[in-house]
């Protein structure tokens, strides 16, 4: 069990291990201004906006000069390097080929090359996310993204030290990774996602608090905190939770890799969608082209911010798929999907705003739909949902072609205040969801945040069948953050953080229980398991607020949890949680850093 020296609050909390430096503390609720965009030239020598892509999807040539596509790479990193909750949004697009570059990526990024393979364009240089905006805490490193690269960084050493919604996937890091800041500061980073790559060297974990790596490749890996999750990985640490812990799945059960954009030798774009592996273990392209269909761009609807639902709606009824352009999109009703296979991507965090108490985006009963690549808000005060699949329970099997989301985040406040019942619901059966962080703000510009400001009550409602979730990040939600209705549910990954903002315990109290579990299962479910799981509380009023449990399940044979902790992080006064799972476990309470670690099978926790 890691030794945790006690320190005050920051502006989210940051979990930390032993013998780790830490600086002073910040001001809760900080706003951060945004700075003016770059405006990067066309044309001959610097990124074009080609295609119709865009204006800010920059895309670079190897024919252009290093001096030119660097600077207009500094150019974007000094505009969103602390733009938290800003409005401006990038992609930075490599054609294939080579460059002598360095990316450091900042919020509502997103780095990708347009090869077949991450080997067709090679950045001889650092693909970076360090925490120096925030004196060196990367535990607010959201909103960013980077792949399909090679990655050759000059010193050896490649740092993306992430939080929630800092994915990479399809990389190849041609030697080691650090997944934490660099002095001055290094102190923590939390939640980062690791799919679809290959690091030559070795992986070191440094402060991350948990991390889901899922079909990638090592060399060796290193360190560990509070929980560190392989699925499908090739070099991963053996099993060995609590001491230390690590949870290591051998095999994917089954799973499609995010699509992605690429460019032809013709100089006309492409979506490729990867096919469907069952029982997979290591990245899709690794030994050979990966299976899949390239979907050129003139099938998709191209939209840009500015456009309305009802526009989008029209393209996708005619049998468009669906490219969001970088920016914000201001939506009075949602994007309907109604036809089998239909891909809505996403470039530079395209951001989806409710602005009339709407949904964002239904889903109908139908498979093979993949959602990738957006960020989802609450922009008016009570949607009742912001992403909907199916409608209703339904006994239609989508097995074969399951739909799937990928890099999908909501967020309830922050930059705008605004409410949402439920964040994403899931009422088809065999839904894959690839990377949520699903996000009530606990801070963020004035006026944004509080306990009557984002209300929101569930952030990940499943109601159907043999749904599976890897990387399941959900936080500060007012009711069950995750509720589980559906059978044989399968969890690889959870992160999650009870909401800091309850004001008196009175207030978080259903029947006789104190709070609400942030997992919990339905006592009808008979079958479900999950793997590597973290909740946390940090009450921060001081309020002496507690919620019984973390995670609350039937006692069934069937429902079994495998390595799963508790920790408090606030002090005395401010509460706790008094159970791991049920009402076993013990408290973690009134002292910042006191853990609780164990696994549970059939109404046994050990």
């Amino acid at each position: 069990m890691p030794n945790v020296p006690s320190r005050r609050t920051v502006l989210r909390t940051a979990a930390v291990a032993a013998a780790l430096p830490l600086v002073g503390p910040l001001a809760t609720g900080e706003a951060f201004a945004s700075s003016p965009s770059p405006s990067p030239a066309s044309g001959h020598g610097h990124g074009g906006h080609d295609g119709g892509l865009g204006a800010n999807v920059l895309v670079f040539d190897p024919s252009m000069s290093d001096a030119s596509i660097q600077a207009q790479l500094d150019a974007v990193f000094a505009t969103q390097q602390s733009n938290q909750f800003g409005t401006e949004r990038y992609a930075l697009a490599f054609r294939p080929g080579t460059y002598h570059v360095d990316v450091n990526v900042g919020f509502y990024t997103h780095v990708l090359g347009l090869g077949s393979s991450p080997d067709d364009v090679v950045i001889n240089g650092h693909v970076t996310v360090d925490a120096q905006w925030l004196q060196g805490n990367g535990t607010q490193n959201f909103w960013r993204a980077a792949e399909n690269l090679s990655i050759v960084p000059p010193d050896g050493l490649e740092r993306w030290a992430v939080a929630q919604a800092g994915g990479m996937r399809r990389a190849h890091i041609k030697g080691d990774m650090s997944l934490w800041p660099s002095p001055p500061g290094n102190q923590w980073s939390s939640g980062g996602y690791l799919a679809d790559s290959v690091v030559d060297g070795q992986v070191q974990s440094g402060s991350q608090q948990q991390w889901l790596s899922r079909n990638d490749s090592f060399g060796s890996w290193t360190g560990s905190n509070w929980n560190m999750v392989f699925v499908g990985t090739e070099g991963a640490p053996a099993q060995s939770f609590p001491t230390p812990p690590m949870t290591t799945v051998d095999r994917t059960p089954s799973v499609r890799e995010k699509p992605f954009l690429t460019i032809a030798h013709d100089g006309s774009y492409h979506v490729f969608v990867p096919a469907l592996r069952h029982n997979s273990a290591g990245p899709s392209w690794t030994s050979g082209r990966a299976a899949g269909e390239s979907v050129p761009l003139s099938r998709f609807h191209v939209a840009k911010p500015g456009d309305s639902a009802r526009t989008i709606n029209e393209a996708l009824a005619r049998g468009s798929h669906l490219l969001l352009t970088p920016g914000v999109y201001a939506l009075s009703g949602p994007i309907q999907v109604n036809r089998p296979g239909t891909v809505v991507l996403g470039l530079g965090l395209a951001t989806l705003q409710a602005t009339h108490d709407n949904a964002l985006i239904e889903v109908a009963d139908i498979g093979g739909v993949s959602i990738a690549g957006v960020l989802l808000e609450a922009g008016s005060a009570a949607s009742p949902v912001l992403l909907r699949v199916g409608h209703g329970r339904s006994r239609t099997s989508h097995a074969a072609n399951p739909t799937v989301l990928f890099d999908v985040y909501a967020r309830i406040g922050g930059a705008v205040a605004g409410g949402a019942a439920v964040s994403v619901q899931l009422d088809s059966n065999d839904v894959i969801c690839d990377n949520l962080w699903l996000w009530r703000a606990d801070h963020g510009l004035d006026n944004t945040v509080g306990w009557t400001v984002n209300p929101a009550d569930t952030g990940f409602l499943v109601n159907g069948d043999r749904v599976i979730a890897y990387g399941l990040a959900v936080e500060h939600y007012q009711k069950y953050e995750v509720l589980w209705k559906g059978n044989h549910g399968r969890t690889y990954f959870f992160q999650n953080e009870h909401p800091y903002d309850v004001p008196t315990q009175s207030a978080w109290r259903h029947g006789s229980t104190n709070g609400y579990a942030a997992y919990k299962v339905a006592d009808s479910v008979s079958d479900h398991q999950a793997w590597g799981l973290g909740s946390y509380c940090f009450f921060d009023l001081n309020a002496d607020v507690y919620t019984d449990r973390a995670y609350e399940v039937p006692d069934t044979r069937g429902v079994v949890f495998t390595d799963l902790m508790t920790v408090c992080l606030n002090g005395p006064g401010g509460g706790g949680i008094l159970h791991c799972i049920n009402n076993s476990g013990n408290p973690v309470q009134n002292g910042f850093g006191t853990f609780d670690m164990t696994s549970y099978s059939n109404g046994v926790a050990g």
